[in-house]
């Protein structure tokens, strides 16, 4: 793990919050620039301007930039107008859920959507072309369909109150009781 500049005036334990925020963003194929900022917007008290970050976290000034306009795309930071202020200041969304639902459809979108539009066609092209095999076309229409499902599956979660969902999430392994999942079916 990286460690911040001693001069970069967090306490340990938000530095070790930032760093940890920073290595988990890697893993999950998100720039650790852009992770450690998005962690040290989110633990703020008040809102930061580029430079604030760049000195608390010992990064440059560019780096900085880039990561900015990277979570503003993702819409998990906005800008926050100060009076008497020029310079832009950055907050990020506080609410866990809602970034949480925010990284999700974006990740949809920038994956999952492209990856089922591309099946699709595959699909098509393969229904005409006698040079694919059947259990060929059953594995691309399996996979077409498996995406498909939870690509909908997802859509429908995301309409599902908070609230409620949480509430679904807590029953954990109730639902599989409930739902008969130990039974020989295999569709249910």
């Amino acid at each position: 793990m990286t460690e911040i500049n001693a001069e970069s005036r967090l306490s340990p334990a938000i530095a070790k919050f930032v760093l940890h925020w920073g290595d988990l963003g890697g893993q999950w194929g998100v720039n650790r620039s852009v992770a450690q900022i998005h962690a040290l917007l989110f633990i703020s008290d008040a809102p930061l301007t580029a430079e604030d970050i760049a000195e608390k976290l010992s990064m440059a000034r560019s780096n900085v930039s880039n990561s900015l306009r990277e979570l503003l795309a993702w819409k998990l930071i906005h800008r926050v107008p100060m009076l008497g202020e020029r310079r832009d200041h950055y907050a990020a969304e506080g609410d866990i859920w809602e970034m949480a639902t925010r990284i999700a459809q974006g990740r949809k979108e920038r994956e999952i959507d492209p990856a089922e539009a591309a099946l699709r066609e595959c699909n098509q092209e393969a229904q005409h072309d006698p040079q694919v095999s059947v259990e060929a076309r059953q594995k691309l229409e399996g996979m077409l369909s498996f995406v498909t499902t939870m690509s909908s599956w997802h859509d429908e979660m995301l309409r599902v109150p908070k609230p409620a969902l949480m509430a679904l999430i807590r029953m954990g392994s109730g639902i599989t009781r409930l739902i008969n999942w130990g039974s020989k079916s295999k569709d249910i």
